[in-house]
């Protein structure tokens, strides 16, 4: 089977809202709702030779707050942890969108 399988990753906004709120309703849950990484980001490690896609971890930062970690992904599934792993996204609070229904 090739890597990765074949998957329409797409949801309704219907289906999205409701992840994200169970997420926020969740005991324990941090004031960090998301992180945004700009373009750049995900481009860096997508033009690293053999990357076929991006694994995001959850992490914890020394203060506490949620933290994302991207590493590239390669043809056979296996983190690129020889190439370029980022870190330290947007956090939102306070890089979010208000009004955005994803939020509510």
């Amino acid at each position: 089977m090739p890597f990765p399988p074949a998957k329409d990753h797409r949801i309704s906004l219907q289906a999205a809202a409701a992840l994200t709120r169970r997420y926020r309703e969740q005991p324990g849950a941090g004031k960090e709702r998301a992180g945004m990484f700009p373009r750049e980001a995900y481009d860096a490690l997508l033009q690293q030779e053999g990357c076929r896609g991006i694994r995001i971890y959850y992490g914890r930062a020394d203060g506490g707050g949620m933290n994302l970690v991207m590493v590239g992904v390669d043809t056979d599934g296996n983190d690129m942890t020889s190439g370029t792993i980022l870190e330290e996204s947007y956090p939102c609070p306070p890089f979010c969108d208000a009004a955005s229904a994803l939020q509510k």
